[in-house]
């Protein structure tokens, strides 16, 4: 194996939001490919463009990081990073399709010596119990023999451009004690915060998947009580700050809770542990509590327009934000469909605006086609369902102009002052 790093050659297997950020960083230091089977995207990447916008033009210009979509071209890289999506399906089990293909994609040119390291999220167990399998039948070698493999998970947080990849700390395994130390210094030289050496795979596994499920579960409370404060007449909003005033209130608010981390991974573990014949009953009852969300904020704004005398089927609502986080156009699994298709149940036509979605994207992945400039006076409601910063600038007294007479603008983000909106989350 390339345990001396000047024998390094790397090939980091998936260009999406973790991949291509984690390819540029690691052709500062080492001879490095991206490798992606969507022929579009190693085209838009080799014109110097990235859709996702966490690689500026200039940066992705400047890099050394070759791109390729040809089997051929791995067949040279010692080391393959595999950066792929762990999705879940209708029925919200983990889809480990993408795993398995890429895992067979690098079996087919694995030699003895190579080291694949995993960085998709999964749950504690994967990487040795699915992946190396079909690593070892691809390629006829042994495991720990011939081949070997590590797990650093993924910290990349969409949109965020002062937490990235070379600043957050990374946790680091290997299958061997000696693997584990090459997997740990090769991290080393490219992450300036530091790496944290796990003692195995499977605590490495189990380390990421807890990350999100904890910011989930804590979510699924702060919804709770927003659901229960807006039976009670109070302002959530204002009750987290007045309670955040202790030292040690954790500042979590409000909100829709979806994106491909935090309304995906608590399902791979909470897979996991049926499987052993464990019942997660926190976890699950937090899932429970945030894919209801949308259906919550619906029912409040339909009473709303209903009290305000408005019309609910034949009304129209226009719907600010798609993507599932600001100032970021990532659109997977985001849960702002949750209210368009509630809405349109009730007969309500829903126009969405989105300045950071792509939209070609939204109509392939939502069948919905974006807004681009939402008309004056031609809406019963507007609910703010992004906070991009675009939207705060604009300000509510704006975005009022948008509606019609008595039109309710609903700031489901608590972007504006309470007294600026007419409901909240």
């Amino acid at each position: 194996m390339p345990l001396d790093l000047k024998n390094t050659r790397i090939a980091v297997v998936g260009l999406g939001y973790v991949g291509l950020p984690l390819g540029v960083a690691f052709a500062r230091h080492f001879p490095t490919l991206g490798f992606d089977i969507n022929v579009d995207r190693i085209t838009e990447l080799r014109g110097g463009s990235d859709r996702t916008r966490e690689v500026s033009a200039g940066d992705l210009a400047s890099s050394d990081l070759q791109f390729s979509h040809k089997l051929s071209d791995l067949g040279n890289c010692n080391v393959f990073i595999v950066s792929v999506p762990t999705p879940i399906d209708e029925a919200k089990r983990p889809d480990l399709t993408p795993l398995i293909k890429a895992s067979e994609t690098i079996a087919s040119v694995l030699k003895p010596g190579d080291v694949v390291i995993y960085e998709s999220t999964v749950y504690p167990g994967a990487t040795e119990e699915d992946c190396v399998p079909v690593l070892e039948k691809g390629s006829g070698l042994n495991f720990n023999e011939h081949f070997f493999v590590g797990y650093s998970p993924e910290r990349i947080n969409p949109g965020d451009k002062e937490h990235r990849f070379e600043t957050i700390v990374k946790v680091t395994s290997g299958s061997t004690p000696k693997v584990a130390d090459y997997v740990d210094a090769l991290y080393g030289t490219v992450v300036t915060a530091g790496t944290h050496k796990a003692s195995s795979i499977r605590v490495a596994e189990a380390a990421k998947v807890i990350e999100n499920t904890q910011r989930d579960v804590n979510i699924a409370l702060i919804n709770e009580l927003a659901v229960l404060f807006g039976r009670l007449g109070i302002d959530t909003l204002e009750v987290l700050e007045a309670a955040g005033t202790k030292w040690n209130f954790l500042p979590f608010r409000p909100g829709l809770v979806g994106g491909h981390c935090i309304g995906v991974d608590p399902y791979y573990l909470t897979h996991k542990a049926q499987e052993i014949g464990h019942h997660p009953e926190i976890i699950l009852s937090g899932r429970h509590v945030n894919d209801r969300v949308g259906l919550y904020v619906a029912a409040t704004l339909i009473k709303l327009m209903s009290q305000g005398g408005l019309p609910v089927a034949g009304g129209r609502v226009l719907i600010m934000g798609l993507t599932f986080k600001e100032n970021c156009p990532d659109l997977r699994n985001t849960r702002v469909v949750d209210i368009i298709d509630e809405l349109s149940d009730y007969g309500i036509t829903v126009d969405v605006h989105d300045p950071w979605a792509d939209a070609a994207e939204a109509k392939e992945e939502y069948n919905i086609t974006l807004t681009s400039e939402p008309s004056e006076a031609s809406y019963h409601a507007v609910v703010v369902t992004v906070g991009h910063t675009a939207y705060k600038d604009q300000g509510a007294s704006a975005i009022r102009k948008l509606l019609k007479p008595e039109g309710i603008l609903y700031d489901l983000k608590g972007l504006f002052p309470r007294d600026e909106v007419d409901g909240r989350l």
